[in-house]
């Protein structure tokens, strides 16, 4: 009962406004919290259901490994990445975005993630096993960052909450649906960019978002001539 009161009556100024700097997590309590300005990148599996039907258990783990994985290793490859987290067969990720340029960055590893999926795809196909279908979801906006979980114990996480996360999911969600293209961005993303990466998506007026199929250029030239002979 204490530990809920102590949270329930701590105070509203202890949640501190940070702009576009992601503080240390060691800075966090079980009682503050930090408002930021940042990007949430979403990547989840389309239709695992239907990967279920034609594949035995093994075969499924290999799939989801190689996704998980590949992506985090992505994600993590990017200096502006501060968290991911993994749920089912979705991987989430919160950047610091401080400047134009590393929301550009953000969209090239987005592309590198198109890429990847296509990769894997190869491979699957190879060895005779279904093809994933993959979308990925990117907004900008106010986050808020939060030490949850139980007090006085190694159990605890950092939360993120806020529009930016929920609209990252969103649009995660409806990606390479019935009529949109694998990767989905708000227009904060979308305002942000370069007039070249600009150039790489078009209006998609069902989900009022921008969407693109853009590759990486060096991936998309191995799949050229390990798969696409």
């Amino acid at each position: 009962m204490e530990r809920i009161d102590e949270i329930l009556d701590s105070s509203d100024n202890d949640y501190e406004e940070k702009g576009t700097t992601i503080p240390s997590r060691n800075n966090l309590t079980f009682t503050n919290g930090f408002y930021v300005d940042v990007s949430a990148i979403f990547v989840d599996i389309r239709g695992s259901s239907s990967l279920s039907r034609h594949h035995r258990r093994p075969t499924l783990a290999k799939i989801y490994r190689s996704f998980i994985s590949e992506v985090v290793a992505i994600m993590n490859g990017d200096k502006n990445c501060h968290e991911i987290n993994i749920v089912g067969d979705c991987v989430s990720g919160i950047f610091e975005t401080k400047t134009k340029g590393d929301i550009d960055d953000l969209i090239c590893a987005a592309c590198r993630i198109y890429s990847l999926i296509e990769i894997i795809n190869c491979k699957l196909s190879k060895r005779n096993i279904q093809n994933i279908r993959v979308g990925t979801g990117i907004d900008y906006g106010r986050a808020l960052m939060i030490k949850a979980g139980y007090k006085g114990s190694e159990i605890n996480e950092i939360v993120w909450m806020g529009d930016v996360v929920n609209n990252a999911s969103k649009l995660c969600n409806n990606a390479n649906q019935y009529n949109s293209k694998q990767i989905l961005i708000s227009s904060g993303i979308y305002n942000n960019l370069n007039d070249y990466n600009k150039g790489l998506f078009n209006w998609n007026s069902s989900y009022g978002c921008y969407e693109t199929n853009s590759y990486n250029v060096l991936m998309n030239d191995w799949l050229e001539k390990n798969c696409r002979k």
